[in-house]
């Protein structure tokens, strides 16, 4: 028997059938007008995959903040159930890292496009190996697993029900006391901050983010931000 995960009232879980990638079910589901909370999910033996509905109150700019708050929510659960010597950290980008190796990333879709728009929905995907699919050691180093990483003994299920409970904790707290709380631990995850990196085409050193979690990169003289309005999938 199929074992299914226990998520806190507000949310709902729904199963996707085997090929059926959860960020994709959990799009048309919202287009749909499912309701905010709906979780899609898959487990396989080499992958967890997610997908979390919201219905956002405020324009796409600050609803977007979703995004690293689910970043930041993995974090959170990963860093109860794994052992304590496994560093996670995260890119502005979405992509996830664990004990500085790429491992899995989160992508965020909307229905709307410009900053200024209310969405009627948004979704963020996660996305994390379990093993590494290949059969070459070695061929990806910059890439790693959870597994691979001394987490064989997390419970994927268990990593999924902690990361929804961990989301709704932080968007609480972001209702309640807005964005400051998610930037104070968002910052200490952030991965390369202070460092030199490239972000569409301009190389510069990555200072952090606005009050909208948009990046600061500083190129020679000119401090470039870009918007997390970059980062939104195409939904057509």
């Amino acid at each position: 028997m199929t074992l299914e995960p226990i998520f806190p009232p507000l949310l709902t879980g729904v199963a996707c059938e085997p090929g059926i990638d959860p960020f994709d079910k959990a799009l048309m589901l919202a287009a749909r007008g499912c309701d905010a909370g709906t979780i899609t999910y898959s487990i396989t033996e080499n992958l967890l995959a997610a997908g979390f509905v919201f219905a956002p109150d405020v324009e796409l700019s600050k609803s977007l903040a979703m995004l690293p708050l689910c970043g930041v929510g993995f974090q959170n659960a990963l860093g109860a159930l794994a052992p304590p010597e496994v560093a996670v950290h995260l890119e502005w980008s979405g992509q996830i890292r664990i004990n500085a190796a790429k491992c899995g990333n989160l992508q965020v879709a909307a229905s709307v496009k410009q900053a200024n728009e209310i969405p009627d929905w948004l979704v963020v995907g996660l996305t994390v190996p379990l093993w590494m699919d290949n059969d070459a050691p070695g061929k990806t180093p910059d890439a790693t697993s959870l597994f691979e990483e001394g987490c064989a003994d997390v419970e994927p299920l268990r990593l999924l029900e902690s990361w929804a409970r961990h989301c709704l904790v932080w968007i609480n707290t972001w209702e309640a006391q807005g964005a400051e709380p998610l930037h104070r631990e968002w910052r200490g995850l952030a991965f390369n901050i202070g460092s030199d990196i490239t972000h569409k085409g301009v190389h510069g050193n990555f200072m952090g983010v606005d009050e909208n979690f948009g990046l600061l990169l500083r190129a020679a003289d000119t401090t470039h931000l870009f918007p997390l309005t970059d980062l939104l999938k195409d939904t057509k």
